[in-house]
């Protein structure tokens, strides 16, 4: 689905102008290779040796990201700074805005690295959220479990990320043992939401306001990590509609130039709650590569450099299963599937939980078969 700004286009990168991007993770190895279909090179600044995203890269930086000289001389190199991950000190950011342009920009990236910023966004907008409270010791905790009961979640309110620094708090956990298990100074409990099924949307905004929203789809997770996401996701028509104008606004809110996931949940009664967002490409994404028209990571290339956006339309459904710690061992048998298209990202320790890759199964469509 897309629409369009009546504003003037912005003038585009011209091909060989070259893309920063801060983060060395698979998502950014992904940005890589589709901007460089389109003539775009990457340079790379992260923080760790033969990451992901080096491998294919034009050139990396390997530096803090808080060293100013680094960053100051990355930003010379590059027409446009780009994130593949929220977890950068807010500073880096602010940095590199003084000498570059920053896509998404720097707010975007302080709202959605905060659990708790993001939430008061959220709802200062009219996105609403599950029921929160910000606490800060087990005193605060305890308040806050009596306003909103039990079960509840208790996040870290930074750096979180896959079910890290996030604790389950059922009818018999004490607080203390909650507390120290979520291991931050500051955190922020969420009521439960017994949803009925969890989705996102992912959402592309170019400079002059256009923008353009893949398919809802459906993700299913295993201890807190994704696992598998069904494109499309199995809900009325009205409410994959819902969802994508909820996205497009928080977008709109943001002012974004770039790309934004929103995943949410869709409760019983049939209404969305916004979970968390991610304004990047997605895990939740993946599909796409295979599926669509344009990928996440061109429509995301497109728009920082800004692009005209690209088709989202769906020429396949498609399950995407991520090949966590040794499942990706199984490649041999994966690439003997003829409907199975296979993304590895060069990551040489196959550790419990860690994402190696992942496979995107392809199937016709259903809503094209007669």
């Amino acid at each position: 689905m897309t629409a369009s700004s009546s504003g003037p286009l912005s003038p585009p990168m011209e091909p060989g102008a070259i893309i920063g991007i801060l983060g060395g993770g698979q998502l950014g190895r992904m940005t890589a290779l589709a901007a460089a279909r389109l003539g775009y090179p990457c340079h790379i600044y992260t923080d760790e040796q033969d990451s992901p995203a080096s491998q294919v890269a034009a050139k990396t930086i390997v530096a803090a990201y808080t060293d100013e000289a680094a960053l100051a001389a990355f930003a010379k190199d590059v027409a446009v700074v780009t994130f593949e991950f929220e977890n950068i000190p807010e500073i880096t950011a602010a940095t590199l805005a003084r000498h570059v342009v920053v896509r998404p920009g720097p707010r975007c990236l302080a709202i959605a690295q905060d659990r708790l910023r993001e939430k008061d966004f959220l709802n200062g907008i009219g996105a609403p959220t599950a029921p929160y409270r910000r606490v800060t010791s087990v005193q605060d905790l305890t308040h806050a479990l009596r306003d909103l009961g039990r079960p509840a979640v208790l996040k870290t309110a930074r750096l979180g990320y896959d079910g890290k620094g996030q604790v389950m708090i059922d009818g018999n956990m004490k607080p203390a043992a909650a507390w120290k298990a979520m291991g931050a100074a500051e955190g922020v409990l969420e009521g439960f939401v017994d949803f009925e099924r969890e989705i996102s949307v992912i959402v592309a905004r170019a400079p002059d306001g256009t923008w353009a929203a893949f398919d809802p789809v459906e993700n299913r997770h295993v201890h807190h990590v994704l696992d598998t996401t069904i494109a499309p996701a199995a809900i009325p028509r009205d409410l994959a509609d819902k969802a994508i104008g909820t996205a497009r606004h928080i977008a709109e809110q943001l002012d974004l130039v770039g790309l934004l996931a929103v995943e949410m949940f869709v409760t019983r009664e049939g209404g969305i709650l916004i979970n968390e967002l991610a304004p990047r490409p997605h895990n939740s994404g993946h599909w796409t590569m295979d599926a669509c028209v344009t990928s996440q990571f061109e429509q995301f290339v497109r728009a920082i450099c800004g692009l005209p956006l690209g088709s989202p339309a769906r020429h396949a459904d498609a399950v995407m299963k991520n090949l966590l710690g040794d499942e990706v061992l199984r490649w041999r048998e994966i690439l003997a599937e003829p409907a199975a298209k296979l993304h590895l990202y060069g990551k040489k320790e196959p550790r419990p939980g860690r994402k190696m890759g992942h496979v995107t199964r392809l199937l016709p469509r259903k809503d094209q078969q007669g």
